[in-house]
């Protein structure tokens, strides 16, 4: 964990695991009730942006927990009146865990989901959306990105939607600022607990835009 002049305080990606593992191990907080937590920071903040930009929404969701925050945040939109897209990138039986007991309500509410796969992610059009809400990929970002997220990212960075990404834009290293070949240029992103120490580099802040940073439970 690093501070900056000011005593801001940023993580890597190692301290944001090491947090959440103190919270479910030692603090017996579950994984289910940070993941709810955080979907509903992202819902509340969506909302707020729709407030200035009407239209639809479209979530891209990773099979992981950074795709598990992003399901949870549907649901609480979907709630709130507002029916939103959502790509999966892969197939349903792929999401396991918490990920899984979110995606299982939004499907039992009757939500469809849409997995995105090499033959039909050109069939995705973005003009119609307002807000996308990147939720591909997390802080555990490690090694070369696979091609259907980095087609996803494309497809993101292409659209003239508000880009909201969760956590961290996807592609983007948590813990060096670093960049792959792909990375979601986000308008504005919404991370839990502290920022990560990457989204303050040159090259992070340039993909991260304003970055808001949200409590989902766990201290410091």
């Amino acid at each position: 964990m690093r501070k900056s002049k000011q005593g801001e305080r940023f993580l890597t990606a190692s301290d944001a695991k090491s947090l959440d593992k103190k919270a479910v191990e030692l603090l017996g907080i579950p994984v289910l009730v940070l993941m709810e937590n955080a979907g509903r920071c992202v819902s509340e903040e969506a909302l707020n942006i729709l407030r200035q930009r009407r239209g639809k929404v479209a979530l891209f969701c990773g099979t992981g927990n950074n795709g598990g925050d992003g399901f949870c945040a549907a649901r609480h939109l979907l709630t709130g009146g507002i029916k939103p897209d959502i790509y999966l990138s892969g197939k349903i039986a792929d999401v396991k865990n918490e990920a899984k007991t979110n995606l299982d309500i939004l499907l039992r509410m009757k939500q469809k989901i849409i997995e995105v796969n090499p033959a039909n992610i050109s069939l995705i059009k973005t003009k119609k959306y307002s807000l996308i809400i990147d939720a591909l990929l997390g802080v555990g970002l490690k090694g070369d990105i696979r091609y259907i997220y980095q087609e996803l990212i494309n497809i993101i960075n292409a659209s003239r939607a508000f880009v909201l990404s969760v956590d961290i834009p996807s592609g983007l290293d948590a813990t060096t600022g670093k960049v792959g070949k792909v990375c979601v240029k986000a308008d504005k992103t919404i991370t839990f607990v502290a920022k990560k120490r990457g989204m303050v580099s040159e090259t992070g802040r340039k993909y991260c835009g304003e970055v808001l940073v949200r409590s989902i439970g766990i201290e410091l």
